[in-house]
């Protein structure tokens, strides 16, 4: 059965991935600019999870405003500042992991927690299928309220989808445009009810943000080149993120998810990309 959709969802997420010592400043900022839904991870080798719980301690708003996301990282996926034991069973790691999460951001539970990648490029492993059911306990404890995978391909989704428990309500991938924009990811996601999140949606496609048919789309709606983007990704049904510095380009990003582009103009950003 797909997950529902959940009526809470923001319609934009601030990504705090590489902020290193501006991630308190920077989460608090995107907080004052009426972000609520704010994704980060507890690995140290990226991410300053403990910084993101200063900020939302900081800022005053109210847990219950807020939509927090954050995942359990295989050892691979770090550096040595590690969460948790590396000798112990995977399913310990992620107790462990989750724990330390629940310490940095200051809440005993956690919105979505999302396995930060698969343990192979291909397939759904034995160690995948033990942290997700690591996950799924945690779920049925009303510690989490939703699943997710990230950096996932589509056949790694269909056969996680087969044999979850609790299937993910969110898949997160990096999203190139010369794909079609993760066109075979998103279509199984749409097939599955899943909710697909889009991250580096300008940094990884920065031909695609300097291209004039872009720009003509933007203006139309008075909005600059990476705004269109966002708008482009919430009318094709993606959640986006965005992890802008500056207050101005919050600002633009968090208005443009409200921009509704036409088919045609769907279309034509599709073609950009290739």
């Amino acid at each position: 059965m797909a997950p529902p959709v959940p009526v809470d969802m923001p319609p934009i997420l601030y990504g705090t991935a590489w902020k290193e010592e501006r991630t308190q400043a920077l989460t608090l900022q995107a907080l004052a600019a009426g972000y609520r839904g704010i994704d980060t991870a507890n690995q140290r080798k990226h991410y300053v999870e403990a910084a993101v719980g200063e900020a939302i301690a900081a800022s005053g708003v109210p847990r219950g405003e807020l939509f927090l996301q954050t995942k359990f990282t295989y050892q691979r996926g770090q550096d040595d500042r590690l969460p948790y034991d590396p000798a112990a069973p995977l399913p310990d790691q992620v107790a462990q992991s989750f724990a330390s999460s629940c310490s940095h951001l200051g809440t005993d539970v956690i919105d979505s927690y999302v396995l930060h990648g698969p343990w192979g490029a291909v397939g759904w492993s034995v160690e995948d299928r033990a942290v997700w059911a690591a996950m799924e306990a945690l779920h049925a404890a009303g510690r989490i309220r939703y699943l997710g995978v990230s950096n996932v391909a589509a056949a790694q989704l269909e056969e996680l989808l087969a044999v979850a428990r609790v299937p993910p309500t969110f898949v997160q991938n990096r999203c190139y445009a010369r794909t079609g924009w993760d066109r075979d990811v998103r279509a199984a996601c749409a097939r599955a009810g899943v909710v697909y999140q889009g991250f580096s949606l300008l940094t990884a496609n920065q031909r695609e943000v300097r291209h004039p048919m872009l720009a003509a789309i933007g203006r139309r709606h008075g909005l600059e080149p990476g705004p269109t983007v966002f708008a482009f990704a919430r009318t094709v049904g993606m959640l986006p993120l965005t992890g802008s510095s500056t207050r101005a380009h919050l600002d633009a990003d968090l208005a443009a998810v409200a921009v509704t582009l036409t088919s045609s103009e769907v279309d034509t950003v599709v073609r950009i990309g290739g």
